[in-house]
């Protein structure tokens, strides 16, 4: 599937084959892609934590306003981020690249990020954003349906995944086999509306 034809396809669904299961190659490819998106520094700090435990999603779906999405998709991700992603031996980001590189970015990620805890998670949750997209297209260009979510109790849920201190969670994302069609687009607004040229008037 082309880019333009996946973003055009993909849709919010909300009811899902909950008796389909998902291949691992796909699931590894849908990963793989993910891993993909850009972030800053190129700290990677999203964490995919993929719930596969049928009982572990009844107890998230328990906290999450019994949204059916939680127990029926076939691939069920929290998005989380490692709000310390980028002092966490931060050279691996950068093993690859020519040394006056790595010298260049390492003092510049710790200047970034240090003492700036407003600044570590709203890079969290711009990963996570974009990480998120990443995996809805991806799943759209193998044949499967999305939902990006949020409607949880984000306390319990940390809870039941056993979430690191230093973590956040972002957002939900289910992929599956839809079973209703997504309703008519309700209501894009213009270009007009939406694009600003240059200032706000």
């Amino acid at each position: 599937m082309k880019t333009k034809e996946a973003i055009h396809s993909r849709r919010s669904v909300k009811h899902f084959d909950a008796s389909h299961s998902m291949t691992a190659e796909e699931a590894n490819e849908i990963l793989s892609l993910a891993i993909l998106s850009p972030t800053a520094f190129n700290i990677q700090n999203w964490r995919f934590v993929v719930v596969d435990d049928a009982d572990l999603r009844k107890k998230i779906r328990a906290v999450s306003w019994d949204q059916s999405q939680v127990t029926d998709t076939s691939m069920f991700v929290v998005l989380c981020a490692d709000l310390k992603a980028w002092e966490k031996d931060p050279g691996r980001y950068w093993v690859n690249a020519p040394q006056e590189v790595g010298e260049f970015m390492l003092p510049a990620i710790d200047n970034y990020y240090r003492g700036k805890d407003q600044v570590q998670r709203d890079e969290a949750m711009r990963s996570c954003g974009i990480a998120a997209q990443t995996i809805m297209l991806a799943a759209q260009s193998l044949g499967y349906n999305s939902c990006p979510m949020d409607g949880f109790d984000f306390e319990e849920v940390a809870k039941l995944i056993h979430l690191p201190e230093d973590h956040i969670i972002a957002m939900f994302v289910a992929i599956g086999k839809g079973t209703q069609e997504p309703w008519p687009r309700p209501g894009q607004l213009s270009l007009n509306e939406v694009v600003v040229n240059n200032i706000f008037q």
